[in-house]
């Protein structure tokens, strides 16, 4: 397939934004930043402890939290992925304003449902406001990602959300003031990464389940960044002053004209399922499908 990665070159300037991160990878330890969510035996770091270890068996799976809460941003994460059979395992790296599965929670969902060995991976993205979410989208990658670290990255404000790997935009949920209100941008969020078992739906809809023979499963992060608006009570000074951040000014509305082409190409190559098309599912489809990502 085709490569379009000019999103690189205007991307030049999230170098610029290392000088300014509220955190960052290296700056105090995991447990400065970040809350664990499972037993130690299935937590570990590299000896140096820039790379955090998450496993998976039958007993129980793994997770992490930012200790704080940010609105508004840059996030992102370098994973790599259990390699080998994975079907039924899920990874996340997503935002939510609660922590848990709360009923009236924001959400911003990236979810890797595992596969069968030599089956690719899928990603799937998911957008919640007040509890309610079935806005899944899924999309192959174009390189594998058990192989080395790539970057899964988030850019939020109020008035677009953006997923991006390695820097290139797979998927563009714009603010157009939606009468359904469907915009995630009151609450403040919370960081997770996760990798649990899902094998009742994730892998060909829970037909292919987890082969706990091949346990554990696990999963590798690093290099966390955030740029963003820290949350504090009642409400912190950024809230009203985010176009002071370059995530919150004008080029950070909408796609720049390269990113644009690199869009395009994921939308021909890559995606997998778009509810914006599933009308058997909505025969009224949700408000924000009738609007271009691109605008």
């Amino acid at each position: 397939m085709e490569k379009l990665f000019h999103s690189l070159a205007t991307f030049l300037f999230i170098v610029f934004i290392s000088l300014f991160q509220l955190v960052a990878a290296g700056e105090g330890s995991f447990d400065d930043n970040f809350s664990k969510s499972c037993p130690e035996t299935h937590f570990k770091t590299s000896e140096d402890g820039q790379i955090w270890y998450l496993s998976l068996d039958k007993q129980a799976g793994c997770g992490f939290a930012t200790k704080q809460r940010y609105r508004f941003g840059w996030f992102s994460m370098k994973l790599k992925l259990v390699g080998g059979d994975s079907a039924g395992v899920v990874t996340a790296y997503y935002m939510c304003s609660e922590d848990g599965a709360g009923p009236q929670r924001d959400e911003l969902d990236i979810e890797f449902l595992g596969n069968r060995t030599g089956q690719p991976y899928l990603i799937q993205t998911n957008v919640y406001k007040n509890g309610t979410g079935n806005r899944e989208m899924r999309h192959m990658l174009w390189f594998d990602p058990t192989q080395e670290f790539h970057i899964y990255s988030v850019l939020w404000n109020n008035h677009q959300i953006v997923f991006f790997v390695d820097r290139v935009p797979i998927r563009v949920y714009k603010n157009a003031n939606y009468t359904n209100n469907f915009f995630p941008n009151e609450k403040p969020m919370y960081l997770f990464s996760s990798i649990w078992n899902a094998d009742d739906w994730a892998t060909r809809g829970g037909l292919e389940k987890t082969d706990w023979k091949k346990a554990p499963f696990v999963s590798s992060y690093k290099d966390f960044n955030v740029d963003g608006c820290q949350w504090e009570e009642p409400y912190p000074a950024c809230v009203s002053t985010t176009t002071k951040n370059w995530w919150d000014q004008y080029n950070a509305w909408h796609l720049s004209d390269d990113q644009k082409k690199d869009f395009a190409w994921v939308e021909r190559n890559l995606v997998i399922y778009d509810y914006c098309k599933d009308t058997q599912r909505f025969p009224k489809l949700p408000e924000e499908c009738w609007l271009n990502p691109w605008d």
